[in-house]
């Protein structure tokens, strides 16, 4: 139950600031913290037992899922945001990369079309070019399960570097 008011739209408002992100996961740790088998657990032990992945990661993904649907046209064109795309040829990567605008202030920097461009562009090409969104989030899951960032708040997320920003 609490889980659902946490994840409420989220690709909507995500927090970019780490005291709200951690704001946010106090209240899963809490919940977490309540269940009697795991008492005396640390929090990323907790979420391991449980199978839950941090807010945090599900957010990324979210984000990811709504751009996978975005990208492959399953959203109407006139109600969904418009993702930029790069006007030159780019041989490293899928064909669906985006690009980066430049943002002076964080409301914009933060904004949904903004903070998706590197981890999208870090996806590989297999991940894109799935046929159903079902078959995306299976590979996708199947591609995180085994890093760090899953269940760690403070990890960083890998795939992201300096191959993804060069446009």
């Amino acid at each position: 139950m609490v889980r659902s008011y946490l994840d409420y739209c989220s690709s909507v408002w995500s927090p970019y600031r780490k005291c709200d992100i951690e704001d946010l996961e106090k209240v899963q740790k809490r919940a977490n913290r309540l269940l009697p088998e795991l008492k005396g657990r640390n929090y990323i032990d907790r979420l391991k037992a449980c199978k839950l992945p941090t807010l945090h990661y599900r957010r990324i993904r979210g984000d990811m899922i709504e751009t996978y649907k975005i990208a492959s046209g399953k959203y109407d064109s006139l109600a969904a945001p418009m993702l930029p795309s790069p006007h030159s040829y780019v041989t490293r990567g899928h064909d669906l990369r985006l690009k980066k605008n430049m943002a002076r202030y964080d409301l914009r920097k933060f904004f949904f079309t903004n903070r998706v461009v590197n981890i999208w562009n870090s996806l590989p090409d297999y991940f894109v070019h799935a046929d159903t969104v079902n078959c995306f989030k299976s590979r996708l899951d199947t591609f995180r399960s085994n890093q760090d960032f899953v269940y760690n708040l403070k990890a960083e997320i890998s795939g992201t570097g300096s191959r993804s920003e060069v446009m």
